[in-house]
């Protein structure tokens, strides 16, 4: 079943409409090359972010924002990759992961989640 703009996987609706649109666009076209659904997806949202340009998703142009520890070891934060100032902070991990997922999401950035020894536990929202 072919999607379009009211019908389409959830995968891409946190994309930016043009990007949403072209990945939209690209999947159909290689579900009607016979692609697995999964990897149409995949590679449509790849393809369109590439395709689409500078500052509407395209990897090397998206922010990428980093929820860490606090420097002071008191709770937990959100920042942006150089930034010098918390976007959102809060006393827990588990308090802070939802609000700075729906906010890296709204701004289509890049996710680093990080331990509390400060190393790189995983990543989202790179495709």
């Amino acid at each position: 079943m072919p999607w379009n703009e009211n019908d389409y996987p959830a995968s891409m609706k946190n994309l930016p409409q043009q990007v949403r649109e072209k990945a939209i666009e690209i999947a159909n076209a290689l579900l009607d090359e016979n692609y697995d659904e999964g990897r149409a997806i995949a590679i449509a949202i790849d393809r369109a972010r590439s395709s689409v340009g500078k500052g509407h998703g395209n990897d090397e142009e998206r922010s990428v924002y980093h929820l860490q520890p606090k420097e002071d070891g008191e709770g937990w934060q959100l920042v942006k990759k150089k930034g010098e100032h918390s976007i959102l902070s809060d006393h827990t991990k588990e308090g802070l992961s939802d609000k700075a997922k729906d906010y890296v999401k709204e701004h289509d950035g890049i996710l680093i989640i990080h331990r509390a020894d400060g190393s790189e536990e995983k990543r989202l929202y790179e495709n």
